[in-house]
């Protein structure tokens, strides 16, 4: 495929696709997900293949292993198009009945649909399932509909649109515009204003800047990002492209984990065809914005996720954060003005240039615009990959979509945020999904890590086990973070053994002042907040395990 050299080109050659693709073909959509490749779909792939060759059918039918269809606890999935059939926890066993009866036979094989266990009601189409009904799955809900690996599927689905508009219809200014209207903030954590966040980097003195995706995800319980980026990498790399076009940069970092070789291979794939069709690189387009995009893998420790420690390591130094009044979006890697976004900050933007602010800031709430993605994990029925609206409750999330507290048992805390977030009681279960609602509770959004805990939970126990994440995972470069984690420990097992004194909690509470106005990064000034959190809503837990 010759290059693409305009617009008036990219919509020619999507016509083309379109007109390719026989919309009453039979395609079968196998969940390649990270939680599914764990349980086997490998195999069953395989198996897909086998049956669809020995009966001949490599040109009937279409197999496609895309990414993450959400619905973690009941995979492997199947999703049957063009009539949009889903089937659940699906076996190797189960693929000659598939092809036979599904996709040759157009019958739906019962037990292999979601069953309601309270009703017993059927759900023979995705949408229909519970999980999904109270889902917007903006980011997510092309994933059954994409092979990650052909850029094609994409372009089919609009891909690349936003970027032609951007280049041809918009100035790099309006561009910026547009994302500040649109209110985005940023879902690696802090909920920045990402507009705000671009226009520092933009307007920093210096003529060569950079834009990075943080896609490292090294928070224990979140896989939001790799959902997406497995699932559909040119969404991300739309987004980076545009963001790199609004401020000014021609030169972009990927930063991802190590471990992940499917990641990885989607990653370079994706960039390997962006290239190849004009997407990246000189003249993109035909325009004379020229942009290149580079891989870089993290060592393997959870800090290396934190973003002065990110640029240290893109410059090939110890990943070691730096203090916090240095700036990164004006002295990033190598001292340059550097923009870093997580995985899903860039893949909002695309479908805020295609559609536009205004559509995008009427989703969600006053100050929490768009969809936010949400791992959940725990104590819960229906674990997985979640996108909702903000301003949805946690209740819709725990009940409606998540199924519930098994067993009967009934819903004590939820965590926000992971090592590094904060613990709710139950009773504030009606709390919004919002930046400022849940940061005000003490348990920050965060990535979007929701651990569901119920009644049998310690929480003193659960502390010190997010504590002890962080005291392996701390750099030790700074004594507060270093040391001050190790004491806490040492308190909290103390607690825990019911050896504690009377003063320890007030010490507890002391250490994790100085911890947060002392360490140098976010690591170590938050590194107490599971503590405070449950010390805010369940000292009651500590008090009992005092000594009188």
């Amino acid at each position: 495929m010759p290059k693409i050299n305009s617009p008036v080109e990219l919509e020619d050659f999507r016509k083309t696709i379109l007109s390719r693709k026989d919309p009453h073909k039979p395609c079968v959509a196998i969940c390649a997900g990270a939680a599914c490749q764990a349980i086997g779909n490998d195999e069953l792939i395989r198996a897909f293949e086998e049956e669809i060759k020995k009966r001949s059918l490599e040109h009937q039918v279409d197999l496609r292993a895309t990414g993450c269809h959400g619905f973690c606890e009941k995979g492997p999935h199947v999703v049957l198009y063009p009539e949009e059939i889903a089937y659940l926890e699906v076996r190797p066993k189960d693929v000659p009945e598939i092809v036979s009866q599904t996709v040759l036979g157009k019958k739906v094989i019962d037990r292999l649909v979601y069953t309601d266990p309270g009703t017993g009601e059927r759900a023979v189409h995705l949408s229909e399932i519970p999980f999904y009904r109270k889902q917007k799955r903006l980011l997510l809900g092309d994933n059954t509909r994409i092979d990650p690996k052909r850029i094609e599927d994409y372009l089919a689905l609009g891909g690349y649109s936003a970027l032609a508009k951007a280049l041809f219809e918009m100035t790099p200014q309006q561009v910026l515009e547009e994302i500040k209207k649109a209110d985005l903030r940023g879902r690696g954590g802090g909920g920045f204003p990402a507009g705000l966040k671009w226009e520092t980097t933009r307007n920093a003195p210096g003529d060569e800047k950079y834009v990075i995706v943080n896609a490292h995800e090294g928070e224990p319980g979140a896989y939001m990002d790799r959902a997406i980026f497995t699932g559909n990498p040119h969404l991300v790399l739309e987004g980076l492209i545009l963001g790199a076009y609004a401020i000014g940069a021609h030169q972009g970092f990927i930063y991802t984990r190590h471990d992940s070789l499917r990641l990885r291979d989607h990653i370079d794939r994706a960039l390997e065809q962006a290239r190849e069709y004009g997407f990246l690189g000189e003249h993109i387009l035909g325009s004379d914005f020229t942009f290149h995009v580079e891989v870089h893998l993290d060592v393997g420790i959870f800090v290396s996720g934190e973003s002065s420690a990110l640029m240290r390591s893109i410059e090939g130094k110890n990943p070691e954060p730096r203090p916090k009044y240095i700036r990164t979006s004006v002295s990033g890697v190598w001292n340059r003005p550097s923009n870093l976004n997580n995985v899903e900050t860039w893949a909002n933007v695309p479908q805020i240039i295609r559609k536009g602010s205004d559509w995008y800031s009427g989703i969600g709430t006053e100050r929490s615009k768009g969809t936010k993605m949400i791992s959940l994990s725990g104590h819960i029925v229906n674990t997985g990959v979640v996108e909702v609206p903000f301003g949805t409750t946690l209740r819709e999330i725990v009940y409606d979509i998540g199924g519930g507290i098994p067993h009967g048992k009934k819903l004590k805390a939820l965590h926000f945020g992971g090592a590094m977030g904060g613990s709710i009681p139950e009773s504030l279960i009606d709390t919004p999904l919002d930046f400022d609602a849940l940061s005000r509770a003490g348990a920050p959004l965060g990535a979007g890590a929701l651990l569901v805990m119920d009644e049998d939970t310690n929480m003193v126990e659960a502390v010190r086990f997010f504590l002890e994440f962080l005291t392996n995972e701390s750099c030790g470069k700074c004594v507060p973070c270093r040391e001050g984690i190790r004491q806490l420990l040492k308190i909290l097992a103390r607690i825990r053994d019911g050896k504690g004194k009377k003063t320890d909690i007030a010490l507890l509470e002391e250490i994790a002042e100085v911890m947060g106005a002392a360490s140098l990064c976010a690591l170590g000034k938050t590194a107490c907040d599971p503590l405070k959190s449950s010390l805010r809503y369940f000292r009651e837990e500590y008090e009992a395990k005092l000594q009188p």
